[in-house]
């Protein structure tokens, strides 16, 4: 998948900052910039909370029609097809944007940051509908981030983590209110943020959950417990999302053929990976590649 860099090059072809390292960007969107995310689907290896402030927004998520309007905040989550179906002419939003390190390996605010994890990793409803009020709070910290990135201050990525940490812990906040969810122990939390943080660096070439439990210390059985109650999804679900997604974005990006990217996915040969590719995706590779 593009880092936030790539991507950014990749649809705007420039930085948007003087000296920006690609971890973290904020900006105010509207049609035409937010049209533009259709040219890479999805493929994006970060965390992305985008407000609506005026006009309409329809897109489909993981196969999943959400249409967006004014007061929503929509959740990107790395790994998740996304395509833009349709867009009002006056259609603004603000778009804050974060890769996967800096969203679970914040230190400066790692104990603060891991009360929202759990909402940020589950979408188990990728919008909210807020208030006006809250709406607006949550516009006035994406300005607030955006100052940020722009200004020359001796401390400006310290600054930055901690406006992401506390936009974290409102988000957590209004969602708790919205959504009745089971206390899950902070244990569990604890075990299901390693497996995340370990899944997007190993998916490729571990394919088992055997490897994800023993670089946590526990067994196969009891990762899987926790992922499916924390999550409602299994460790195979998550891995084969990373997979598919991975694959879908080489076929659709490289020159390479499909049976180096069987190769470099670590299937065992062509034939199970055509049949893996086929049955996420109700499509071969070699039909994908051409359609794309």
């Amino acid at each position: 998948m593009y880092t936030l860099k790539e991507w950014w090059t990749r649809i705007s072809g420039a930085e948007p900052i003087d000296g920006w390292d690609g971890k973290m960007l904020c900006l105010e969107t509207d049609a035409q910039m937010t049209s533009l995310t259709n040219q890479t689907q999805g493929f994006l290896a970060c965390y992305t909370f985008t407000l609506v402030t005026r006009g309409e927004l329809t897109l489909t998520y993981n196969g999943r029609e959400i249409r967006l309007r004014a007061g929503d905040l929509y959740i990107y989550s790395p790994g998740m097809a996304v395509t833009v179906n349709a867009i009002s002419d006056d259609y603004r939003g603000f778009c804050l944007l974060a890769d996967e390190s800096t969203t679970l390996e914040t230190p400066v605010a790692r104990d603060m940051i891991s009360l929202a994890y759990k909402p940020v990793m589950l979408l188990t409803d990728p919008k909210l509908t807020l208030p006006a009020e809250t709406a607006a709070s949550f516009e006035a910290r994406m300005r607030e981030i955006i100052a940020y990135l722009h200004s020359d201050n001796l401390y400006k990525q310290q600054i930055l983590r901690m406006l992401y940490a506390v936009f974290l812990l409102d988000f957590h906040n209004v969602k708790e209110k919205v959504e009745a969810h089971e206390h899950i122990p902070h244990r569990m939390e604890e075990i299901f943020i390693g497996f995340s943080r370990l899944l997007p660096q190993h998916f490729a070439e571990h394919h088992d959950i055997g490897f994800y439990a023993n670089e946590l210390n526990i067994t196969p059985d009891y990762l899987s417990r926790i992922v499916k109650r924390v999550s409602g999804r299994t460790v195979v679900d998550y891995v084969n999302q990373m997979l598919v997604m991975e694959a879908a974005f080489l076929l659709r990006t490289s020159q390479l053929s499909i049976s180096q990217i069987a190769d470099r996915l670590h299937f065992a040969d062509l034939p199970s990976f055509s049949k893996f590719f086929s049955r996420l995706k109700g499509i071969s590779p070699k039909e994908y590649r051409e359609r794309k």
